[in-house]
This record gives C-alpha cells, structure tokens and sequence, in this order.
C-alpha cells in the first residue's frame, strides 16, 4: 500500500472512532427502518445482497451500530406498488423508528412528507423536487445520488455508439413511467439520440418488475431487433442483474450497463458510479444522525468518480472489435 494510501485509510478511521465510541458506549438501542420499494424484504441483508446491503451494514458497523446489539433493523418492502408505498411509508414513521433509509422513493418522499429523518438513495434530489439546496437540505431528508445528472444517460449512449458505430436501433430497459413521463429525465438520452441518428426503442417494464416482466420484454426485442441495449440505473434492474445479463447474452444483443457489478458478472461495458461507495455513504448518514445530526445538517452526497469499464471476453463473444481508442479510455479492461 502507498503510504499516501495508508495516511488516508488512517485518518479515516481515526476520524470515525468518536461517533462509533459514543454508539458503543451509550447503552441505547436504536431502531432505523429499511423500505425499498419492490424487493421482498429477504432480499434487504447483506447475506441476499454482498454488493448493496453488505457495504451497507459493514460501514454501519465500523461507526458503532451492530444489529442485534445496539441496532434493531426493520425491513419493509413496497411491493411494487406505487399506493402501497405512500401508506408503507406513513405506517412505517407512524412507528417513529429513529431514521429510515429508503431506495428510489423520489416520488412517494416528495409527495408525502413525514417527522422522521430519512436517508435516500436515489437520483437528483433537485430535479425530483426533494431539496432547492444539496448542501442544506431543505426538508427532512438528505441521502446520496447514484447518478450525477441525467447527462449521464447521453454518455451511456455515447459509448456504447464508438463500440458498435453501425448501431442505429438501441433499445432503452426502463419502466413504462420513466419512459412516459413529462419530465426531463431522459430528455438528454432522446437529444443525444437525436444527433447521431440513433433510433430508440422502447424496452418497457411493468411493475412490480419480476423476472417473468424482463423475459417478456427480452421476447418482444427479438421482434424489434434492435442493435444494441442500453440498461439504465434504476433500482429493479439492479437487482435483476444475472438475468438482464443472461437475456442480452441469449438475445446477442451488445449493451452498456450503469454499474461495473453487470461487468463483472460478464456484461460487456458500463460506465458509472461503485455502488459499494453509495450504500456505505448512506449507512454514514443514517449514523450521523442516530449520533443526533438533522438531515439539514447533513449534505447531499453526489458522486463524481465514474468509471468506464470494458469486457473483452464478451465483446469477443459478441463479435465485436472493440476500437483501440475506447479501450485505451477503459478505466479498467477485463480480459
């Protein structure tokens, strides 16, 4: 390890000892509140989720809260059910737990406010309507954004047009609302689009999104033929990740993912932000205010390291040269 490296691992640890101290030593028990808004709640430990939750609850730990000594943990799930989520939340702050942490919930948080802190994980809070101010959050909620602005879809598209430069179909795996809304979430996707000619076509899910719903969507695409997938960040892809891979394999259809972890488990590229970084983020903010911090004390986390990954073995597979200049852009290249 450099020694840079070790200074800064150390003055990170030094500068968590005084809240973990002050959990450990205060002899209360806390109780926070996990709701996401369609996984079954056996899939919210990081047993069901080494890549989320898992980071999640080791950052947790490392600040002094340990499930089933000094932490209860309540886990809910929404069911994919857009009703069900507002009356889960009300229920679940009606409970009045001391934080709840929630996952992609812009929606049901903006349209139904409650006293209880609450840590999201979740998109641009700003254009969502959450918080006017990421420093001081204005209402009773603060969190961290996986994506930092909707330009980032335009660059998923980007890439994956300098990777297959003939694609002028790329199918878009999104949700009905996302894909329908009025609101400006994937307008730089349909600009970018737009420029360089490429035709989108609609890769439309239904909630409450299980594996049945990916495979009827994979089914139409072989009508379609589209000549490349690109896969956005939301939450229900996430976890449906081995699959979408597996379908996009099956259907030899090239596709760019938001998260190295699609990579890793033999998708051809991707480009964003560690979503390990994320949850740990989140699980800091649920520890500071369990320490006594407000929300609006607490700035919105947005990322700003992404990284670009390639697949090598799979663009092989595929058929596909990848140029030298993209992969000399790769952050990291598996071979």
């Amino acid at each position: 390890m450099r020694r840079r490296e070790f200074i800064g691992l150390a003055a990170a640890a030094v500068a968590g000892w005084p809240l973990a101290l002050r959990a450990q030593q205060s002899g209360k028990l806390y109780r926070i509140a996990i709701i996401h808004p369609f996984l079954p709640v056996e899939s919210l430990t990081e047993a069901a989720s080494p890549l989320l939750w898992r980071p999640y609850f080791e950052e947790l730990r490392r600040l002094g809260y340990v499930e089933g000594q000094n932490l209860a943990v309540e886990r809910y799930s929404g069911a994919g059910k857009i009703g069900h989520q507002a009356e889960l939340l009300l229920s679940v702050a009606a409970s009045k737990p001391n934080a709840i942490s929630t996952v992609a919930m812009e929606a049901v948080l903006k349209n139904n406010p409650v006293a209880i802190p609450i840590v999201e994980i979740g998109l641009d809070p700003i254009a969502f309507g959450l918080s006017s101010n990421l420093a001081h959050p204005d209402r009773n909620i603060t969190g961290v954004a996986v994506i930092a602005g909707n330009e980032l879809y335009a660059k998923h598209l980007e890439l994956l047009r300098q990777a297959i430069p003939t694609a002028s179909r790329v199918a878009c795996l999104t949700s009905r609302e996302l894909w329908e809304s009025t609101s400006d979430t994937l307008g730089p996707l349909r600009e970018a689009a737009k420029q360089i000619g490429v035709a989108l076509i609609p890769a439309v899910l239904e909630p409450p999104y299980p594996d049945t719903e990916y495979r009827r969507v994979f089914a139409g695409l072989d009508q379609d033929r589209p000549d490349a997938l690109l896969v956005t960040p939301a939450v229900w892809n996430f976890a449906h990740q081995k699959l979408i891979i597996d379908l996009a394999e099956g259907a030899r259809l090239p596709a760019i993912y938001p998260s190295r972890s699609f990579v890793d488990q033999g998708g051809l590229m991707s480009y964003g932000t560690g979503f390990a970084e994320v949850f740990r983020r989140a699980a800091s903010d649920i520890a500071e205010i369990l320490g006594g911090a407000k929300p609006s004390d607490i700035p919105y986390y947005q990322a700003t390291r992404f990284e670009f990954v390639i697949n090598l073995k799979t663009a092989k597979a595929l058929g596909i040269d990848m140029p030298p200049l993209l992969l000399a852009r790769a952050d990291e290249v598996i071979e």
